[in-house]
């Protein structure tokens, strides 16, 4: 029996995220990282599942009918890709996702996108506690600075940094580009 590769999931990977008001950011290839990610699933057949947000707010860059809100045109699902709306920042909440994948014998997530600590990180702890073997791409996912609670400013790359590390090793693997493409290579689904 061929072991069932990751299924990967980008996320959030909307015109918003390029704009100015998003914030200061890392990893600036990272886009270039999941695009290539992307082109490596579509050659090889595997399943792509793309993430939007939908914002609650009409305030919002992401509120429904906005530019913001639109994907990114070079990382847009094509036509038989799935596709869910969230509107908070776990995909699985609120959505058929976790059915969507179990109907598919799909028991393994590889996850892209952004915002590396909101949600990229809340699904990728969803898919950890959910049984899901997640592995999660270091470069192909990025963060913006922010302020911590006790009121230090952080940059981009600490709250990344912190993110990776709050799920390694607990919710899900974090590799690199380069890792993931040589997974997709190996033919390893677990």
């Amino acid at each position: 029996m061929t072991k069932q590769m990751p299924a990967l999931l980008i996320i959030d990977m909307q015109h918003a995220m390029t704009l100015p008001q998003a914030g200061v950011r890392n990893n600036p290839q990272a886009e270039a990282n999941i695009a290539r990610l992307l082109a490596a699933w579509r050659a090889s057949g595997q399943p792509v599942v793309h993430v939007r947000h939908m914002s609650r707010s009409p305030t919002s860059l992401f509120w429904p009918g906005q530019a913001g809100a639109a994907f990114q045109p070079a990382l847009a699902p094509l036509e038989q890709e799935m596709v869910f709306e969230k509107n908070v920042p776990d995909a699985f909440t609120h959505s058929a996702l976790e059915r969507w994948l179990h109907v598919r014998g799909i028991d393994s997530l590889l996850i892209v996108g952004v915002s590396t600590n909101n949600s990229v990180e809340a699904t990728a702890r969803s898919a950890g506690n959910l049984g899901f073997a997640t592995r999660v791409v270091s470069d192909a996912s990025f963060a913006f600075a922010k302020t911590d609670y006790a009121g230090t400013p952080r940059s981009a790359d600490e709250v990344h940094a912190m993110a990776l590390a709050n799920l390694d090793g607990e919710y899900a693997r974090v590799l690199d580009t380069d890792g993931a493409l040589a997974l997709l290579d190996a033919g390893q689904g677990r």
